[in-house]
């Protein structure tokens, strides 16, 4: 499939276990871009390891979490994660969408189904989320979607801005 098939394709969400091959592919690109974006040069798979060792994904699972893949024409390309934090909160996690699909509405659409999803199965009033200030696109793209900013909730290094968002 190429990019331009990709761009006109329409798109699907669905929980997918965060161990899944395409789930750890996932992951991976978003920490892989996360990393360079930060520090401004390439990274390399050790050093992507190395993150994802520190900051594991594998409470993305129930009954403390779940994880939504975004794919296009059968391609996984764009994840979201929700992760409990209390009984009636929760926090999205792992945002992440491929270039190729970029500016199609992957993002929303994901936001949307992952917020289904916790007040469907988890009974969560309230979804936080933490990003970093580099980080503008997602900034925008949380206020479209009815965020805004808190106070901050966790002790996250690399966090600047903390958003919340009451569900209906």
């Amino acid at each position: 499939m190429t990019t331009d098939d990709l761009r006109t394709a329409s798109w699907t969400a669905a929980p997918l276990p965060v161990s899944h091959p395409d789930s750890v592919a996932l992951i991976r690109r978003y920490y892989g871009e996360l990393i360079a974006r930060y520090y401004g040069r390439p990274t390399d798979e050790a050093e992507i390891s190395e993150v994802i060792a520190e900051e594991p994904s594998d409470d993305l699972v129930p009954p403390t979490g779940a994880f939504v893949v975004a794919r296009i024409g059968g391609a996984a390309v764009g994840c979201l994660g929700l992760r409990v934090l209390d009984a009636g909160t929760a926090e999205l996690t792992r945002m992440f969408v491929g270039a190729e699909a970029r500016r199609q509405g992957v993002a929303a659409g994901l936001i949307a189904v992952v917020e289904d999803l916790a007040r469907s199965t988890f009974g969560t009033r309230v979804i936080r989320l933490d990003t970093r200030t580099d980080l503008v696109e997602a900034r925008a793209l949380y206020a479209r979607q009815g965020y805004h900013e808190i106070e901050r909730y966790n002790d996250s290094p690399y966090a600047g801005h903390w958003f919340e968002k009451t569900l209906a």
